[in-house]
This record gives C-alpha cells, sequence and structure tokens, in this order.
C-alpha cells in the first residue's frame, strides 16, 4: 500500500491524477499531426487515428521487402501481404487492410506499385 504522506504528495502535484488539461491534449495531438502520426476523422476534430507508422512508412517497408526478394513486376493479393507464410517475420505483417491500402496507395503514387482488383478482391503489383 502506499504511505499517507506519499498520497497526500501525490495529489498535491498533481489533483487531477490521469487527466491532462484540454489544451495539453490539443498540442500533443496537433504534433502527431504535424509529424503524419495523427490523422482526423471529422471536420468538428472529435474523432481521429492514431497511425504507429505514417502510410509512406510502411510503404518502404514493404517495399524493401519485395525489392529484397527479388519480387518486382509480382502480383500480391492483400491477404498474401498482411498475412502470408512469406511475410510472416516482416514488420507489416498482420497490418490491417485499411492500413496497407494507404501504404500501398503511397507506392503508387511514387510509380513503385500498382493497386490492381482481382477476382476475389484487391491486389497489387510492384514495379
Amino acid at each position: 500500500p502506499v504511505a499517507p504522506t506519499l498520497r497526500l504528495h501525490q495529489r498535491l502535484l498533481n489533483p487531477r491524477p490521469g487527466k491532462l488539461p484540454l489544451e495539453s491534449i490539443q498540442v500533443v495531438l496537433e504534433e502527431l499531426r504535424k509529424n503524419g502520426n495523427l490523422e482526423w476523422l471529422d471536420k468538428n476534430k472529435t474523432s481521429f487515428l492514431i497511425m504507429w507508422k505514417r502510410p509512406e512508412e510502411w510503404g518502404k517497408l514493404i517495399y524493401q521487402w519485395v525489392s529484397r526478394n527479388g519480387l518486382t513486376n509480382s502480383v500480391f493479393t492483400l491477404y498474401e501481404l498482411a498475412s502470408g507464410d512469406d511475410t510472416e517475420s516482416e514488420e507489416f505483417h498482420g497490418l490491417d487492410e485499411a492500413m496497407l491500402l494507404r501504404a500501398l496507395q503511397a507506392l503508387q503514387q511514387e510509380h513503385k506499385a500498382e493497386i490492381i482488383t482481382l477476382d476475389d478482391g484487391r491486389g497489387v503489383k510492384f514495379f
């Protein structure tokens, strides 16, 4: 158990444990947005997505794997990239489909990949 004097000291230093003032939270969120790790999901800025890595960073990791394994000019389903046996040891393995698509869109803008429609869903061709 925490000693009563320590508990009182903690309350004096932080009268509302675990809560930051709204202004401080806004500063943190804005810094994340500036760094590309946060995206607002609505105009009122009440809902947001925090990203561990930016889509461009995920795309870079995916393309490094493609290049390292001589897989340019190959076609993959989104499932194969995110959940396939060949990517099991890769950092992007298990990436959710929405972020995977964003990463592939970033590669598409760099002309390193093209997102395509396959019979059983979407896929990607790397260049």
